[in-house]
């Protein structure tokens, strides 16, 4: 089984967040260093270390992560201009915490998706 990450001890509550959304499968919060004026993270309540650990019985709570940011982006006003929807997998692309999340970004316009 992988490690415990701290997106583990935030679904469980145990260190503080700005929790926008909890249920069965999925929890969502805002990153504590923003990259946008809207930058919140929704992660799987169960731990999935990258893309490439994810399984079929994995489906419901991926796709849980979409809808969910879609109702976030709408409640935080930013659905009709835009947003970034992101998820890094290992060093290459960018992953710091070994625990699938997806990012959504928005609030002002993004530029390109990915430097030169």
């Amino acid at each position: 089984m992988a490690e415990e990450t701290i997106f583990s001890k935030i679904i469980r509550r145990e260190i503080p967040s700005d929790i926008l959304f909890q249920d069965e499968l999925v929890t969502a919060f805002r990153d504590i260093s923003p990259q946008a004026p809207s930058h919140i993270l929704i992660v799987p309540n169960v731990l999935i270390p990258t893309a490439n650990d994810v399984q079929a019985e994995h489906e419901a709570a991926l796709g849980r992560m979409i809808t969910v940011a879609s109702k976030i982006a709408k409640q935080e006003g930013i659905a009709e201009d835009g947003y970034r929807l992101i998820i890094n997998c290992n060093k290459h692309g960018g992953q710091e915490v070994y625990h699938i999340h997806l990012h959504l970004v928005g609030g002002r316009p993004l530029g390109p998706m990915l430097a030169s």
